[in-house]
């Protein structure tokens, strides 16, 4: 078996993985161990340097044949990755500390979130898919001060979130809501925005949000193309009649870059 099969098989094995784990999802942290471990193996395959030239020849091989097979595995491993936070808070919620290998390079990536564009304790800064666990408005809102507004449409991930912003955000300007972006006051104040890797139509929010938004707000897209593209959707273009690309963080070691937009 050559390099591309055996990357294939790989994919494959993976998106069959995480459909049973997701499947498995109780509301306790019973599976959480299993669940765990694949999220961080997946985390290492696609960083790994060898399954990056894997990739790229696949690519060239079967340029079409990939679209259903990348769709299949980025959406489980999206899905796996939102349970993997559920698991994350309810551990904490019941005393149980600890990390995973995935958490860290995700909050390694949060260090340089918005590049050259600083987040000071004067910022109102909204997170589109704050999730069960959210890291981001913890460490922005402790580290500058920032007030921080995370918004997601999952009900669990909203109350599980609230409860640890609770536990390890007391006194920080950090909220939660179940909402839209077009229903949030917030929008029209933020001065910078993020949105999560793994929101399937953050393109076309980003589009919506030129309307209601005020001029000098800063997006910061986090996405992943190539490789990393199984584990985040994808860079799109976008209307340069609304945005432009002002900067783009790259983290070859990370699972996902950042793309950074202004208005036109």
């Amino acid at each position: 078996m050559n390099a591309t099969e055996n990357l294939q098989l790989h994919l494959t094995e993976y998106s069959e993985k995480f459909i049973e784990l997701a499947g498995k999802y109780d509301r306790t942290i019973h599976h959480s161990s299993e669940l765990e471990k694949i999220i961080n193996d997946y985390s290492n395959f696609i960083t790994n340097e060898r399954n990056k030239e894997a990739w790229e020849q696949l690519e060239q091989q079967e340029p079409g044949g990939l679209q259903q097979l990348v769709e299949a595995v980025r959406k489980n491993s999206a899905l796996c990755v939102a349970i993997m936070e559920k698991y994350r808070a309810l551990k904490l919620l019941d005393g149980q500390a600890g990390i995973t290998d995935y958490f860290k390079n995700i909050e390694a990536c949060i260090e340089q979130e918005f590049g050259s564009f600083q987040v000071t304790s004067e910022s109102k800064v909204l997170l589109v898919g704050s999730g069960s666990f959210p890291m981001t408005p913890l460490l922005i809102a402790k580290r500058t001060g920032a007030e921080v507004v995370g918004i997601d449409i999952d009900d669990e991930a909203i109350e599980l979130g609230s409860r640890v912003v609770g536990a390890l955000g007391k006194g920080l300007k950090i909220r939660l809501e179940n909402a839209f972006v077009e229903n949030l006051d917030f929008t029209k104040d933020a001065t910078h925005i993020i949105f999560s890797a793994t929101v399937e139509n953050k393109y076309d929010l980003l589009d919506q949000l030129h309307a209601l938004t005020n001029e000098h707000v800063i997006v910061a897209m986090r996405y992943g193309d190539r490789l990393k593209s199984l584990f985040n959707y994808p860079r799109r273009e976008v209307d340069g009649r609304k945005w432009k690309a002002v900067e783009t963080v790259l983290r070859p070691d990370h699972v996902f870059d950042i793309a950074l937009y202004a208005k036109a």
